[in-house]
């Protein structure tokens, strides 16, 4: 009785184990580049949404789409809203960053409410006007995802001393000047 207890107890630690699904990071550019650049953001932050708007385009085109950086996004949520649009931007599990751009591009069209539940009805009548396919309520009670995007937050905060949004590091030091494309470009040419 013993072995047929220890071996149900094996395989169904086994299933559990295969059954989690590793949660994919955000990542952008060539994998293998010499120079990794992460970004800690939130998406609620009108900062964030700047720097998706004004820097990243040149960023995405001068070094990510050339191989010579990639940038993985982590996330620092500031608030519920923004912890809840972080599970969905992950939700996907698929590593794309269309989601992610999306939410920040248009920030204004669903950042609104003055209690989460109606800062969650705009979040996913924005998503379904946009096309994104997900299971919205699923995506928001995942307990995996929560605890990943929130794991992202305490390593940000322990490793680098992320304090505000959007904090950059490259190489594993942070960028400390003023956040625009002319000062980050003069960082990562050093690199190359």
């Amino acid at each position: 009785m013993k072995k047929i207890t220890l071996i149900l107890i094996f395989f169904i630690n086994v299933f559990t184990i295969t059954n989690a699904q590793e949660i994919k990071r955000i990542i952008v550019g060539n994998i293998d580049a010499k120079i990794t650049i992460i970004a800690y953001e939130s998406l609620t932050c009108s900062h964030c949404a700047s720097f998706h708007k004004n820097v990243y385009p040149q960023l995405k085109e001068e070094f990510l789409d050339k191989g010579l950086a990639k940038i993985e996004f982590r996330h620092f949520p500031l608030d519920m809203a923004a912890l809840n649009a972080s599970k969905i931007s992950q939700c996907k599990n698929d590593g794309n960053s269309d989601i992610l751009q999306s939410l920040y591009s248009n920030q204004q069209m669903w950042v609104k409410g003055s209690t989460v539940e109606e800062a969650n009805k705009n979040l996913q009548k924005y998503l379904k006007n946009e096309g994104f396919s997900i299971d919205f309520n699923s995506c928001l009670n995942n307990k995996q995802l929560e605890d990943f995007v929130l794991n992202d937050r305490i390593e940000g905060a322990k490793t680098f001393k992320v304090d505000a949004t959007p904090t950059i590091i490259i190489n594993n030091k942070k960028f400390e000047k003023t956040l625009n494309y002319k000062n980050l470009k003069k960082a990562l040419e050093k690199l190359i």
